[in-house]
């Protein structure tokens, strides 16, 4: 699954910081606003424990854990839905990731150029909001005229979709976001092809200094109160400390500067199985000596969609999967002692794979 993460801010909020160590890439940091012009991509490891688990069991040719893309979108300006900066540009690569992650300021530091004043995290959340807003607002009016004309005309699904764009509109009038609207599946189903920036689920990054890595600060404490009516996450991360972890490559020496600033993991780690989690997204995982795989699939996906993943194949002529929960096959050691212990099941196409799922599967075509 082709799965992207946009990283937004306003400008100088370390998000190119946060970016570069996320993916080890030194993209530009500049302390000037625009710095990042195009989007920069890159794919990122999600990291899984149970993937060593695996590769200690088996002893596979090769490991390749899942993926996800982050996207780091250049920084938005208020007017930025009018065009302001490179205001629509930005904007258009937002409208093609599947999640957002927002980062925002959450330190003083005067050497850093911050042209709206004061750092104020709960103002730059509502500058970005109020920006996409605009936009989807923008986006939702342009399809509802449209629909209009055609409702009068008589047609019965523009009328349907008609009630439901008038919903979404008065919704965003109020200064809300489309995915605060409690909309059903067939509202929602309007609007999909307009892929609406505020329907996106969101992560709040909030940047903080090294003094502030195991407490909140003002700051943050500000930004969690603004966030907390849509029920959103929020994580505390040093994006200039991030960098630094990144450029370790020692596991043991890194573990050893995690423990000097009493961490157990850096920050990006937990913020990319946050972005993985956001997207309500699970793991399987096919385990041979070739191979070690881990595959993403959405929560609730049924055996033959999982298969699809690897190949189309897969799901069109599925038969039949043989599962091993991950906990059996790490007492057993191998597939051979799971399947003599009757600790292998086999399942049709009803079955609702689960997250740490071994599965290989039985297909014709």
């Amino acid at each position: 699954m082709g799965l992207q993460c946009g990283i937004v801010g306003l400008p100088n909020v370390g998000k190119s910081t946060l970016f570069s160590a996320l993916t080890n890439i030194q993209n530009v940091a500049a302390n000037y606003e625009f710095a990042t012009i195009d989007p920069n991509i890159g794919i990122v490891d999600v990291p899984d424990q149970r993937l060593q688990i695996l590769e200690g069991i088996v002893n596979p040719q090769r490991v390749v854990p899942a993926t996800i893309e982050f996207v780091d979108i250049a920084g938005l300006v208020k007017g930025a839905s009018k065009g302001g900066g490179r205001g629509n540009a930005f904007l258009t690569n937002i409208r093609e990731v599947d999640a957002t992650v927002h980062v925002i300021r959450c330190f003083d530091d005067p050497n850093i150029v911050r042209s709206s004043g004061p750092v104020n995290p709960a103002s730059d959340k509502e500058v970005i909001e109020f920006e996409l807003q605009l936009k989807d607002l923008d986006s939702v009016e342009k399809k509802l005229s449209k629909v209009e004309r055609a409702a009068k005309a008589g047609d019965a699904k523009s009328k349907s979709e008609l009630a439901a764009l008038q919903r979404y509109k008065a919704h965003l009038e109020q200064g809300k976001n489309a995915r605060t609207m409690d909309a059903t599946e067939e509202e929602r189903e309007s609007v999909a092809d307009l892929f609406l920036l505020t329907l996106k689920p969101m992560l709040y990054i909030a940047n903080v200094d090294e003094n502030n890595l195991h407490e909140d600060n003002d700051y943050v404490k500000a930004l969690r109160e603004a966030v907390k009516p849509e029920g959103a996450q929020v994580l505390r991360i040093c994006a200039a400390l991030e960098a630094q972890i990144a450029e370790i490559t020692d596991p043991e020496e890194k573990e050893m500067f995690l423990s000097e600033y009493g961490l157990q993991e850096s920050g990006l780690d937990q913020m990319i199985r946050a972005g993985y989690a956001l997207l309500d997204l699970i793991t399987y995982f096919t385990a041979g000596v070739k191979e070690v795989r881990a595959w993403t699939i959405r929560k609730g996906w049924k055996a033959p969609q999982a298969a699809g993943v690897i190949h189309s194949d897969f799901e069109r002529g599925f038969i039949r999967a043989e599962v091993i929960k991950i906990a059996d096959y790490e007492k057993y050691k191998s597939e051979a002692a799971c399947r003599e212990a009757g600790k292998i099941s086999v399942e049709g196409k009803e079955y609702v794979v689960a997250d740490g799922d071994i599965m290989h599967f039985r297909f014709n075509v």
